[in-house]
């Protein structure tokens, strides 16, 4: 499984790929950083940011696409900006039919590291551990980008046996049907 990691952002969207399956070792295939002027126009940054993942695409070929799912801060337009990135990046993965995942900051934490409230500097750490690395990626956008990467490889089977069950449930469970003239 080949996955591109996204952790959004307006000034800097981490990008990392990493291939491997649960169960065995894996292997960074690139990470790196999209960025964009703080001074430039929103939509003009937006395009430097779609195109950047563009060329990460097409470079690397990944089969799915996790992005950082984007939560509540106290500072909105933070939290804005962020969401547009995310959005950008979902966007880029669904024109070419890649299956796109998003995975909230702790579950990333807590798949990697163990603990849903690690900080940055342990999940660069775990990062560099798990991936064989010599040094933690820098900046730690980068690093988490790889985390997320990390983070679905290893949820992933388990995310398509849980859908797999609920299909099956589906299909053997009988439809209420409502008595006519009831709704």
């Amino acid at each position: 499984m080949r996955v591109l990691g996204v952790d959004p952002g307006l000034t800097r969207c981490g990008v990392g790929v990493v291939e491997g399956t649960a169960g065995r070792p894996l292997r960074m295939l690139g990470v790196g950083v999209v960025r964009t002027p703080a001074e430039a126009e929103t939509a003009d940054r937006l395009v430097l940011i779609e195109r950047g993942i563009e060329q990460w695409l097409d470079e690397h070929r990944p089969e799915f696409v996790a992005v950082e799912r984007v939560f509540s801060q106290h500072n909105v337009s933070t939290v804005m900006g962020t969401a547009q990135a995310s959005a950008v990046a979902m966007l880029c993965a669904a024109r070419r039919g890649l299956p796109v995942a998003l995975h909230t900051p702790s579950e990333v934490k807590a798949a990697v590291t163990g603990s849903g409230r690690a900080d940055k500097a342990q999940v660069g750490a775990m990062v560099t551990r798990l991936l064989r690395l010599d040094a933690p990626p820098k900046p730690a956008d980068a690093a988490d980008a790889l985390a997320l990467a990390i983070c679905h490889i290893w949820r992933a089977p388990a995310a398509g046996r849980l859908q797999q069950l609920a299909a099956a449930q589906r299909r053997t469970t009988a439809p209420v049907r409502l008595p006519k003239g009831t709704r």
